[in-house]
């Protein structure tokens, strides 16, 4: 299974340097589409998503979600005022690692 991420460019590049391929977007609607045709991909499993980007398209995701069966996560964007996040972490945490 592959993990794809979708969101700043910022966000995206910190996963890149982690081996992740992603698809950079600061709109919601075209990363929304991004995401569609993700999880129209078999060989995807994890599409990671900055939730600076999820918040206005959070019923759109839900809806998606409950007909996929590819997960789709929201993580706090690159400098999140929320708190510092080690995304190295939270993504062994999200595999089960």
């Amino acid at each position: 299974m592959k993990i794809f991420t979708v969101g700043s460019k910022s966000f995206v590049t910190s996963f890149q340097l982690a081996g992740i391929p992603g698809k950079i977007s600061e709109d919601p609607r075209k990363a929304l589409e991004d995401i569609k045709k993700l999880t129209d991909d078999s060989d995807v499993g994890l599409i990671l998503v900055s939730d600076d980007i999820t918040e206005s398209i959070d019923n759109e995701l839900t809806a998606l979600r409950s007909k996929k069966s590819t997960l789709v996560f929201a993580l706090p964007a690159t400098g999140s005022a929320k708190h510092e996040v080690d995304y190295r972490v939270m993504l062994k945490k999200i595999l089960g690692v």
